[in-house]
């Protein structure tokens, strides 16, 4: 525990990152943007224009909770300089040990927020859509999608995103062949984004009555839900779809009548499917959604001038490919074989508990820019 005048030099220190942060946020000019969107907002007419306004709201939203956070942050720090000085008049413990409380807190939200700067991308900010596909591994790869599943819903309810299934396929005897899910929340593809690649699992598998060890494969796909006025342009014609009944065993994943939707972007082959909206044409519109933003990522992160540049890639699911690796035998350890990253709490990992390979992603981007 702290004491006093260790404390005081440690406030210091967050005076000056408070400070630095509150620079990098470029609180004032955000302040002014607060206020002109507003005014926008208090016209008459907003709301005549349903999908812009529901943009502006949510911008205001954004550049909203970006100031909270910051004076969250500021209360916290000044809190903890009464109880550092209140301990010294009073000569009270109780004063210290408070103030080492939430000193930890505040060291955490101010690491938190420092990241969020990182979050500079074009589409950082926006909702996410993720893609488990199983690889290599049979049933055991199949299983491993499903905690994978588990492991990121677990995250998303802990940073208070919103998970919706869009689409699955059951495995054969377990687990799930592949599974698509959309993440809503402030900032959501830019905390995942680093999480696309192979997953790689080695444990002994509860489907091998001999004991032995597996070694399976699953990958991740994540990629920005767009607005709609996103400048990407599908020819129908390049368009294939399929409907069908939705999988499950029952209850809302079941409809009477083919309302799941299948699409096939013919030139490069990516295939988006949909199947847990209400109609067929919310399932073709997300699975179109899906499509155009699977094909602009990949024009991004190949720097293409156009679409039609892409050509269809497919990685195997399998060795030489992972990103990282899971190992529940005969040792535990998680390790990011990218920014070299690793824990040997392997359950707290599987519970959700995936931040510190978030931030060292984050950063890790940061220093290659």
């Amino acid at each position: 525990m702290l004491q006093s005048d260790d404390l005081r030099f440690c406030l210091s220190e967050i005076s000056v990152q408070l400070k630095d942060l509150s620079e990098a946020l470029n609180l004032d000019c955000t302040k002014l943007k607060i206020v002109d969107l507003e005014k926008e907002i208090s016209k008459e007419g907003f709301w005549n224009d349903k999908e812009k306004s529901q943009k502006i709201l949510k911008l205001s939203s954004f550049l909203k909770s970006k100031i909270e956070c910051y004076e969250k942050l500021l209360k916290s720090f000044n809190y903890i300089n009464d109880l550092v000085q209140l301990a010294k008049e009073e000569y009270d413990d109780f004063f210290i040990k408070e103030a080492n409380d939430e000193f930890i807190l505040l060291k955490k939200g101010l690491e938190k927020q420092k990241l969020s700067v990182l979050l500079s991308g074009e589409f950082d900010s926006k909702n996410a859509i993720l893609t488990l596909h199983s690889g290599a591994g049979g049933t055991e790869a199949q299983d491993w999608v499903e905690m994978l599943l588990r492991m990121y819903s677990r995250y998303c309810q802990k940073e208070g995103f919103k998970v919706r299934i869009l689409d699955f396929l059951d495995g054969e005897e377990a687990g799930l062949k592949s599974v698509s899910f959309f993440v809503e929340g402030i900032n959501a593809y830019g905390y995942l984004k680093g999480e696309a690649g192979v997953h790689r699992l080695v444990r002994v598998s509860p489907f091998d009555s001999s004991g032995r060890r597996h070694t399976s494969f699953a990958s991740v796909e994540v990629i920005p839900e767009l607005d709609n006025d996103n400048e990407v342009e599908i020819s129908s014609d390049d368009l294939k779809m399929d409907v069908f009944r939705a999988t499950g065993a029952g209850g809302q994943h079941v409809n009477k009548t083919s309302s799941a939707v299948r699409l096939t972007h013919i030139p490069t082959g990516i295939i988006a499917s949909c199947q847990n909206e209400r109609s067929q044409k919310q399932n073709r519109e997300m699975a179109l959604k899906m499509i155009k933003s699977k094909l602009l990522e990949i024009k991004e992160r190949n720097h293409l001038k156009k679409i039609e540049d892409i050509k269809g890639e497919q990685k195997e699911i399998a060795w030489g490919s992972q990103i990282r690796s899971y190992v529940f035998m005969p040792y535990t350890l998680v390790k990011d074989h990218i920014t070299g990253f690793e824990t040997g709490n392997i359950s707290s990992i599987m519970n959700g508990e995936i931040d510190g390979f978030i931030n060292a992603y984050l950063k890790n981007f940061k220093k290659s820019d």
